[in-house]
């Protein structure tokens, strides 16, 4: 079971782990962890059963030579091919670690990026109260924007009164008034004085600095005013907004409140000339919406104030989108040109004129793995240029060529490479290689193992069979031999080095390896490194082979995370489960049943426990049967296949070749779904549908084979075990996959058709024996089962029904028809006048039948012959039905009526035969059996009576087990004494193929022309 402990730190975690604290203390030292954990990795997952080349093993930093090696020489190339540049950039950078923080080095906001502002600086006209000092510096309160193309319509700014803010000095002399976070975030982009210091010269609340006259940036008014906003977060942004109330619907809704308000007013100290005057400024004129969207669509909603949260969010969303795809400037230099042309140049000229500034923070909250919340910084940095034009041009040609094996990781990449620019390549600290021109920088995690897919191709042959190749290997090579000419040679096609002192056997042993084995045909790993390292991963793949295609990765699949019993797995909650006890408590095939069966696609899989178990079970279970199946020496040997034989073969056929197409796409749960469970249901048909004839044994040997070839992937020990029960020379796991034979899906379909017929007479059946509902009174009792019935079968549809599915399959060839259209047409047919009440029923049934079938629904009779499949069946109709007998009826029969019995689904009426009851007794000492009443009909055998008898009697487990007997004596013989040494005593052996006759007036039942008076004894055989 998960963990129950809630340890929250490191060494409380690694106790939770087993760890004493004696070992504990030695993980202080990075190497530990790379010495410590492999190995045991390693074990967990042998015991796992993971089929795994484990000699190619190794470990990805430089306590590796040979993997340092590979990665220094993959650098200088990307080097040497101007991949890798050097300078100034913006990255998300922990303070305290004092480096920047890649996805991995996160303990939140994996895959968060910068997001770009426009900084609009709003300078205050006459700086008052604790502001008053600074006024010669010249004060602004900055506001973080999106929409520099709006700032036209400012009308006022907005603060949060209990909100802290600070001013701050930038190296310029200007007091910027901001939240602490976004000074934070300022002084590591080069406007302070001194890097990392906020240079925070007094902190005060959004109250200190409303009603402040402000000149703001090309604005319509020359003098706005600071308001209250109260809705103001502090986690985005600067804490300070423009209000544009023309175009957006939160700012409209906000002001309007004030100016309909005075005592809200009043209660912050503002004027009437702070907000009165200052009307929505007409700036972007969106259609539909017209030149002030936000009031159009706040009316159009019906907003009343700020408070409607749910409304504002859907009318912004209204707003923004049309306005930036469709809608044009109506003020300025720009009027006239489309919002998206326009933005830029705005931005530009308010850059240009000082009013504003490019600011850079995380896109959401980014936590450090050392809980440092992550600023953005412009940092000195190594970094990848992902945004050249050439290279994004070959990556997505790599894409393109790529199987992702679902939509949405595609679309995931696609999106990646729409955004995605330089990254980060180093770091100053961690575990990884050195950067080879510069080694006071390390090569970061997610960028020095994107192609070592490679690596693994030669792996064998340089890691001495050790992760860190601390052992010589078997081509006697030294990892300071393999200089880059060497690599350029393996991987690259290059003459072979001069220089180097490695026999050219070697190095061509080397070079054959990778060339066998590349390109990599998949690669599998977590969604959430989609946008970050597997993208990396195609872009290295082309920047190392740019001229040979055929070398780039061929596939990329991508799994959601693991959830535990629908939730999150976390040490911390208790909520986790390890490998090691996972096998423990459910086996190893136990829990990869359950990780099979947990999920497909990259949303999150759920690992159930109560599955795991249920897994257990049915792996025995099915062990079991195997057993069981192959010591019984019933089956039979069947020259020629019967209905039921063929029915199971294409079924065989059908989930083979489904459960290799699902296997094919990497979809397990699909696989073990068509390739276990449905095979097995299956076979549970097969059975019962077998009835008295019994299961073929070549043909349910063969199911077993194939079911364990298909469960192996993920099942290998219990799949090997009954591969020996089958006393096969070889093992499983070198069995070729079986060759499907063509299915017949018309068998199969008349399998389906003979199940649906069957459930549909069990629950008319069902309602043939429920008591009527009594209006007052006792309840009626229940009516006496039936004991035989008719079903009768439509050769075709009537007249009319043909007429109709005629007139729908012409109108389908141009659409589904909506049923006015249909109504119409019928009502032009002469020939329906009279069922012209009926046809649009019949219609509405068959447009059902379509939807759920297809067009085939349309024909007037079945491709195949209906009353043979059941006249095949009748035996599994009865005992299914648990009667005595059943006749078989063309519609046609029942005149009229008939016209409710069509293709493909028949009717059925039930009867009772009129019988003669009679006592059976068991005469068996401590059997458990009794004396019961049987209902005797005239041609009765005795396998019919035994099987109505276990029908009846529930002790009775098997009706071929029990022998009848008749009294010798019928009228003396039941009133002796029974004698307990000789039970056989006066009694006759009732032979199997006696008949039984009855007569009704008299109420006597003969066998064989013998009256058996008031009862027989039964006796079994077990």
């Amino acid at each position: 079971m998960a963990k129950a402990g809630t340890g929250k730190y490191q060494w409380q975690i690694m106790r939770s782990l087993g760890l004493q604290d004696d070992e504990i203390k030695n993980f202080a030292d990075v190497n530990h962890w790379l010495q410590y954990f492999p190995p045991k990795t390693e074990a967990d997952l042998r015991a796992m059963g993971l089929r795994v080349d484990w000699r190619r093993s190794f470990i990805t930093t430089d306590a590796n030579p040979f993997y340092d090696s590979f990665v220094r020489w993959q650098f200088i190339k990307l080097k040497e091919r101007n991949k890798i540049k050097f300078g100034k950039r913006y990255t998300i950078y922990s303070p305290k670690d004092g480096q920047p923080c890649m996805d991995h080095d996160r303990s939140s906001g994996e895959g968060v990026g910068p997001q770009e502002y426009t900084l609009v600086k709003m300078k205050v006209i006459k700086p008052s109260g604790v502001l008053e000092k600074y006024s010669k510096d010249g004060v602004y309160l900055v506001a973080a924007t999106l929409r520099p193309e709006t700032m036209y319509g400012q009308t006022n700014c907005w603060v949060r009164p209990d909100m802290a803010y600070a001013a701050c000095r930038l190296k310029s002399g200007e007091v910027w008034v901001c939240t602490k976070r976004a000074a934070r975030n300022l002084c590591y982009q080069g406007f302070m004085k001194e890097e990392g210091n906020p240079s925070i010269l007094l902190e005060l609340t959004g109250q200190d600095i409303l009603g402040l006259a402000l000149s703001a940036p090309l604005a319509h008014y020359k003098i706005i005013y600071t308001l209250p906003m109260l809705t103001i977060k502090d986690d985005k942004g600067t804490g300070v907004v423009t209000s544009v109330p023309s175009d957006s619907p939160d700012d409209w809704a906000a002001l309007r409140d004030l100016k309909n308000k005075q005592p809200f007013r009043e209660k912050y100290g503002l004027t009437d000339e702070m907000v009165l005057p200052f009307d929505p400024v007409p700036i972007i004129n969106i259609p539909d919406f017209g030149d002030l969207a936000a009031v159009t669509v706040v009316d159009k909603l019906k907003i009343q104030s700020q408070n409607d949260r749910d409304k504002l969010a859907e009318a912004k969303e209204m707003v923004y989108l049309k306005g930036f795809y469709e809608g044009t400037m109506v003020v300025g230099e720009h009027k006239g040109k489309s919002v998206q042309d326009a933005k830029p140049l705005i931005k530009k000229e308010l850059v240009d004129m000082g009013s504003a500034v490019t600011y850079m923070e995380p896109e959401k909250t980014i936590i450090s793995r050392s809980q440092d919340e992550c600023v953005v910084a412009l940092c000195d940095q190594w970094y990848l240029d992902y945004g050249d034009a050439e290279w994004k041009k070959g990556t997505k040609e790599a894409l393109d060529r790529m199987n992702t094996f679902s939509d949405d990781v595609r679309k995931n990449f696609e999106m990646t490479l729409g955004w995605l620019q330089e990254h980060a390549c180093s770091r100053t600290y961690g575990l990884g290689s050195k950067m080879p021109w510069d080694e006071s920088w390390l090569i970061e995690g997610l960028s020095d193992s994107t192609i070592y897919m490679a690596y693994y191709t030669v792996a064998h042959l340089l890691q001495g069979g050790t992760y860190d190749s601390s052992k010589p290997n078997v081509l006697n090579i030294k990892a300071e031999e393999m200089s880059l000419d060497v690599w350029d040679y393996i991987f690259l096609k290059a003459p072979f080095p001069a220089e180097t002192k490695i026999p050219k056997q070697a190095l061509d042993r080397l070079k054959r390896e990778f060339e066998y084995w590349y390109p990599c045909d998949i690669r599998v790993s977590g969604k959430d490194l989609v946008p970050n390292h597997l993208t990396y991963t195609i872009y290295n793949h082309v920047a190392m082979w740019p001229d040979t295609p055929e070398n780039w990765i061929q596939g990329i699949r991508a799994n959601g995370h693991l959830l535990l019993n629908s939730e999150k797995m976390s040490k911390s909650t208790g909520n986790f489960l390890t490998l090691s006890e996972a096998i423990n408590k459910f086996s190893a095939d136990g829990m990869r049943l359950a990780l099979a069966d947990a999920g497909d696609s990259v949303e999150d899989a759920n690992f159930v426990t109560s599955s795991a178990d249920a897994g257990i079970l049915r792996l025995y279970t099915f062990i079991e049967w195997v057993k069981e199946t192959l010591a019984d020496e019933s089956l039979k040997k069947r020259t020629k296949p019967n209905f039921h034989d063929d029915v199971f073969l294409n079924e065989m056929n059908l989930k083979l070749a489904q459960a290799h197409d699902a296997y094919d796409k990497l979809l397990f749960k699909e696989a073990l779904k068509t390739g276990f469970f449905e095979l097995q249901t299956a076979r549970d048909k097969y059975r019962e549908l077998c009835g008295e004839d019994g299961m073929c044994r070549d043909l349910i040997l063969k199911y077993i084979e194939w079911q364990c070839i298909i469960l192996s992937p993920i099942c290998p020990h219990v799949c090997e075990h009954i591969w020996g029960l089958l006393r096969k020379p070889e093992s499983i796991l070198s069995t070729d996959w079986p060759k499907a034979a063509k299915v017949n899906l018309t068998v199969i379909q008349q399998s389906e058709y003979l199940m649906e017929a069957v459930r549909d007479f069990r629950l008319k059946l069902k309602a043939a024996l429920a008591p009527p509902k009594a209006k007052k009174g006792p309840a009626p009792a229940a009516s006496e089962p039936p004991t035989h019935c008719t079903v009768y079968v439509a050769k075709s549809y009537p007249t009319w029904q043909c007429t109709i599915l005629d007139t729908l399959k012409e109108m389908y060839k141009t659409g589904v028809p909506d049923n006015k259209a249909i109504s119409v047409e019928m009502g032009k047919l002469p020939e329906l006048k009279k069922f012209m009440k009926r046809v649009m029923p019949f219609v509405a049934f068959m447009k059902e039948k379509v939807e759920s079938s297809g067009l085939s629904a349309l024909e007037s009779s079945l491709p195949w012959d209906e009353m043979k499949v059941l006249e095949e069946n009748l035996e599994y109709i009865v005992n299914s039905l648990q009667l005595e007998g059943c006749k078989l009826s063309w519609s046609t029969e029942l005149g009229e009526k008939g016209e409710d019995c069509k293709p493909g689904q028949p009717l059925i009426a039930f009867r009772s035969e009129p019988s003669v009851k009679m006592t059976l007794t068991n005469n068996q000492p401590h059997s458990g059996l009794f004396s019961l009443d049987l209902g005797i009909l005239d041609g009765d055998t005795v396998n019919k009576i035994t099987t109505r008898l276990s029908r009846t009697e529930r002790a009775v487990k098997d009706g071929k087990k029990i022998s009848l007997y008749r009294w010798t004596d019928s009228t003396l013989g039941p009133r002796k004494v029974p004698n307990l040494e000789n039970q056989l005593q006066g009694l006759t052996l009732i032979p199997s193929e006696a008949s039984f006759s009855v007569d009704l007036t008299k109420g006597v039942v003969s066998c064989d022309g013998v009256e058996l008076g008031a009862g027989i004894v039964y006796r079994s055989m077990d």
